[in-house]
């Protein structure tokens, strides 16, 4: 497992004791560093407590960060308005996350390069196909940042490894020196406006993955939107640019990966092949892998067809704009969307509403979904997700396709984008019994 030998007799402070934060602890452990820990939820502390028998827990609203060598919080502390992070600031201590973490590991790791991905939508296929297309190639890689098990938990690369990391926002806002040999950046909407000063402020957390980079490293840039164009023309000093866009891949071709259809995977395959190329791939692996190529749960999974109505997961489509090339996918469509709205309108989904036969809307952002669509289709206001796919299952016939793709995050009714996918498909496997 990971260590970095240089904090041996360091003091942190661990804020957040989920999955994420267990592995900080272990990694801390490992290292020969002192760790002390909160978790505001009891069931999180005593799992920690259980895991780590001599780990301080001290409620951190109260704690002297005198001493205290950095502060490892987890991604979704929102910076900007938790007192934590204004407490910290103020006694001029460092706010961390696992990545930077991972970046002090580096120094003692077998010879390696290292591939970040960041932008709105997109990342997780992005980052999910570029693994994939090194392994199909025969290369040693390793998948993690925000997708797959935490980074420090993983045994370390041989020499010659590929360490390929999808990076949020909020995770490079607690990175000051990942440095990424390749950063791709598929694109930017609007987004995580609660967390930034407005989309610009979003932006700049996006483009600090390059102002990392040392020189000579790559950047791979999908300027198919004003503000990844603008990324690729403030790049610093010394980092190499590999242009790309959806426009670059050709229908024809992309008819033969079975997993990346529709044009938002036009972009995805743009930006994954272009840093697979800088990697060494070459273009006969390249095909081989794009055409095996499993797919990502809950991004356009197919999950069943039933009677001829084809039955389609997509609940990690939390915005509007990650939804519209999932309508533009399909001819007919039954549409479940809702739940925790990032934004008052749908407008990115509107002119692709003639795919749609019905939607049906769920959760808080429901009423406000409906009012929006009920002059344009006709709308089910099913309230939850199991009333919806009931609805929709009733509704459709051979040839439609039942659509979970929410425009919206899901903290309103289930625990993450993951547990309502979970929830789609056994409401599927419920209909199919």
């Amino acid at each position: 497992m990971l260590a970095a030998p240089a904090l041996s007799g360091r003091r942190f402070a661990v804020y957040g004791l989920a999955r994420t934060g267990l592995s900080v602890l272990r990694f801390l452990a490992r290292s020969g560093a002192v760790a002390v820990a909160w978790d505001d939820s009891a069931d999180a502390r005593a799992t920690a407590a259980a895991a780590f028998p001599n780990l301080p827990l001290e409620d951190f609203a109260t704690l002297d960060l005198a001493g205290v060598d950095g502060i490892v919080v987890s991604p979704g502390v929102p910076l900007n308005r938790h007192p934590l992070a204004a407490r910290a600031r103020k006694a001029g201590v460092a706010l961390l996350g696992d990545l930077e973490l991972f970046q002090m590991a580096r120094a003692k790791l077998p010879p390696h390069r290292l591939v970040g991905i960041t932008g709105t939508n997109g990342k997780s296929t992005t980052t999910a196909l570029l693994h994939h297309l090194l392994a199909a190639a025969g290369m040693v890689a390793r998948l993690g940042g925000n997708i797959g098990l935490p980074i420090l938990d993983q045994a370390p690369l041989p020499a010659g490894g590929i360490y390929v990391l999808e990076l949020s926002s909020y995770q490079i806002d607690l990175c000051t020196s990942l440095a990424c040999d390749i950063a791709i950046y598929t694109n930017l909407t609007p987004d995580h406006l609660d967390r930034y000063d407005g989309i610009a402020g979003y932006a700049a957390a996006k483009e600090r993955l390059f102002a990392m980079q040392p020189p000579g490293a790559q950047a791979v840039i999908a300027t198919d939107d004003e503000w990844t164009r603008g990324a690729a023309a403030r790049l610093p000093e010394g980092i190499q640019l590999t242009r790309v866009s959806a426009a670059d891949i050709a229908l024809h071709d992309q008819a033969r990966w079975p997993a990346l259809q529709g044009p938002h995977n036009a972009q995805n395959v743009a930006c994954a092949a272009a840093a697979a190329r800088l990697l060494g791939v070459g273009e006969q692996a390249m095909e081989a892998g794009l055409r095996s190529f499993p797919g990502l749960a809950h991004r356009m999974e197919i999950v069943a067809e039933i009677a001829g109505v084809r039955y389609v997961n997509d609940s990690k489509a939390t915005n509007p704009t990650s939804v519209a090339p999932a309508l533009q996918a399909y001819p007919a469509v039954h549409w479940i969307l809702g739940g925790k709205a990032k934004s008052p309108d749908l407008d990115a989904c509107l002119p692709w509403l003639g795919s749609v036969k019905a939607a049906y809307v769920i959760g808080e952002s429901g009423p406000m979904f409906a009012d929006i669509l009920k002059p344009l289709v006709p709308v089910v206001e099913a309230g939850t997700l199991d009333r919806a796919v009931d609805a929709a299952a009733a509704a459709a016939v051979q040839g439609d396709t039942v659509l979970l793709s929410p425009a919206c995050a899901s903290f309103d009714q289930f625990r993450d984008f993951e547990a309502r996918g979970a929830a789609f498909r056994d409401a599927v496997r419920r209909i199919a019994a």
